[in-house]
């Protein structure tokens, strides 16, 4: 009798934008396990709802400090939210913001973190990728010279 294996949880998360976009360069995997996509909404992305099991944040960009706080706070509720209604083994992400809570969250639970910091990032690190670096179980980069700045990172090319 062949024995029956239940596919990983996959958490994909990212903000919406550039960051979206290389996550859903992602999208052979999303087949290979039981995956979910973590974004900020925006009338943009509305669509992933219709192809993906997607769940969003709200958007909030960092240019309005006080209104980001609150937004923040609120998608840090929201992420401990998802975390525990979706339940996943990995948590892989392409940055930013949005991204760091459930980064957090996945480490205090033991989960793996596969973070890859942005094409858009050629000889200076990201906020994100400084803050995720120490604790995930996978960095990539998609440069090789920023390998200098994370030098246990593994570099494959770019996503695109």
């Amino acid at each position: 009798m062949k024995k029956q294996y239940k596919k990983k949880k996959v958490l994909f998360i990212s903000s919406t934008g550039g960051h979206l976009s290389e996550l859903l360069q992602l999208e052979p995997l999303f087949e290979r396990y039981d995956s979910y996509i973590v974004t900020e909404k925006t009338k943009i992305n509305l669509w992933l709802k219709k192809k993906y099991k997607t769940f969003y944040l709200l958007y909030g960009a960092r240019n309005f400090p006080i209104r980001y706080f609150f937004k923040f706070l609120i998608n840090l509720m929201k992420s401990f939210h998802l975390f525990f209604k979706i339940k996943p083994d990995i948590v892989v992400s392409t940055g930013a913001h949005t991204s760091v809570p459930m980064c957090f969250i996945a480490k205090i639970f033991r989960k793996k973190i596969i973070f890859i910091e942005t094409f858009a990032k050629i000889d200076s690190p990201t906020l994100s990728g400084k803050l995720i670096y120490p604790i995930a179980d996978a960095f990539y980069v998609q440069w090789e010279n920023m390998k200098n700045f994370y030098p246990k990172a593994i570099y494959k090319g770019g996503l695109f």
